[in-house]
């Protein structure tokens, strides 16, 4: 019927986004706007944009939220609070593997997954 395309993401600062997801996700990220910014991640992932809107994020718990699988959950932890990122809480483990909660630069729930 369809196939994903882009996910776009509503902020204040699309082209500081843009760098942090890069950063994380691959890609070059691109600034088509001033108001809007993207990254085409490799390996025929989605793209993701990232538009400006006049209003902040109304609350901390996203809706929706990527799952971003990485090699150490640790190093990357520590690499994207360097970016910018915040961690929430610890790393927590179960029978299908490990995740840690991050928030990106802008309070954008997401996860590391091992």
């Amino acid at each position: 019927m369809g196939r994903l395309d882009e996910i776009v993401v509503d902020c204040a600062e699309p082209a500081r986004l843009a760098r942090f997801w890069a950063a994380l996700v691959g890609g070059l990220p691109v600034d088509r706007a001033p108001d809007w910014s993207y990254v085409d991640p490799p390996g025929g992932q989605p793209r993701l944009a990232f538009q400006r809107v006049p209003e902040g994020k109304q609350s901390r718990k996203n809706r929706l939220h990527l799952d971003i699988d990485v090699p150490d959950i640790a190093t990357a932890r520590t690499a994207l609070i360097g970016l910018g990122a915040r961690a929430v809480g610890e790393v927590r483990t179960d029978d299908q593997g490990a995740f840690q909660v991050m928030l990106d630069p802008e309070g954008n729930e997401f996860c590391l997954v091992r």
